[in-house]
């Protein structure tokens, strides 16, 4: 699941100890889905996540998410938690490098040149 919109809060950091004796770190940020009727939705990051997208107050962003909820003592808790942060504006790398991927080239084996290419409205053997 993707949401997109503007960091408008960023709560304190929450850390703790494990069962096992390693630590651990929280953040939540509220984030504005813009509309008609503009939503906030409080979402967090977990451990080394947190540094990697190093989300600041006014950021536009998608985030994808995971929603999952847990039954405690009778009560219901919904936890949203980020899994990728994509900030707006941002060209995605492809391959490692910050280029594109070049669509306009003609695909392997074709020969045919613009001047002769069939009409697109001409009939086919496709039944739609």
């Amino acid at each position: 699941m993707e949401i997109t919109g503007k960091i408008v809060q960023t709560l304190p950091k929450q850390t703790g100890n494990a069962k096992n004796g390693s630590t651990w770190e929280k953040q939540e940020y509220i984030i504005e889905v813009p509309g008609q009727y503009p939503k906030k939705v409080c979402f967090n990051l977990w451990g080394d996540k947190i540094a990697k997208f190093n989300i600041q107050n006014g950021d536009d962003l998608t985030i994808a998410v995971d929603v999952e909820s847990r039954e405690y003592n009778g009560r219901w808790y919904t936890d949203i938690r980020a899994w990728n942060v994509t900030k707006q504006g941002a060209v995605p790398s492809v391959g490692g490098n910050n280029s594109l991927p070049n669509f306009d080239a003609s695909p392997v084996g074709d020969s045919s040149s613009s001047s002769n290419a069939a009409s697109p409205f001409e009939e086919d053997d496709l039944p739609f």
